[in-house]
């Protein structure tokens, strides 16, 4: 799926604004050998990353989900879950996770791919591409929850690029340092790395910027 037409605008409001909380998501799910119900209030006290891709059986797709399921205890060590989600149905995704990685499939897939057959979510996400009554793909939309089930980042993709999930990692991180701590993570920063105070006179915030912005002015 790679379509970019301009008519395939978005015919609908979506819910999902940073810093308010995540619209509420429900459905089934194939996970781990069996179908399940999930829905975001499962996974209260826990971050989530929530991300749709287009279609199952397809080519990009493969390629970010075997990446997401691969650094999956990475996440789990970072008490974050996390949810692919599709408008195909909860078989589609049963038996895209059983086919070998060797053929375009998923196994082994450690996450849960949730069915959003009604593209509901997709809609409360605003990711839906609208092709008409009840048909449509969703654009690569990546969600980060976090643990109070606040929406704190979102970014999408259209069909054609897939993402970088050491990245979706590294926010999630990010976002967790900041909560506890109280200080800001600059750009490319990871765990270990020097931070921020929010405040121009502060010594910490000076140095980061003589050590590390201006250490290559002539």
């Amino acid at each position: 799926m790679q379509s970019t037409n301009s008519e395939n605008v978005l015919s609908y409001t979506p819910r999902a604004i940073i810093r308010k909380p995540a619209p509420e998501f429900s459905g089934k799910a194939w996970h781990k050998g069996e179908e399940k119900t999930i829905k975001l209030s499962d996974y209260k006290g826990k971050w989530v990353v929530l991300f749709f891709y287009p279609l199952d059986f397809t080519f990009v797709c493969p390629t970010e989900i075997c990446n997401f399921s691969d650094s999956y205890n990475l996440f789990q060590e970072n008490n974050t879950e996390l949810i692919g989600c599709s408008v195909d149905s909860v078989f589609s995704h049963r038996e895209w996770a059983l086919k070998p990685r060797r053929q375009g499939g998923l196994s082994p897939c450690e996450l849960p791919l949730l069915s959003d057959i009604t593209r509901q979510a997709a809609r409360d996400y605003g990711v839906l591409i609208d092709f008409g009554e009840d048909n449509g793909v969703t654009l690569r939309g990546t969600f980060i929850i976090d643990n109070n089930g606040i929406l704190r980042h979102y970014s999408v993709n259209d069909l054609g690029a897939g993402r970088n999930v050491d990245e979706v990692l590294r926010l999630v991180q990010a976002y967790q340092f900041v909560d506890k701590h109280g200080e800001v993570c600059p750009a490319k920063w990871r765990p270990g790395g020097k931070t921020l105070i929010t405040n121009l006179t502060d010594q910490k915030t000076q140095s980061y910027w003589q050590d590390e912005l201006a250490k290559n002015d002539a």
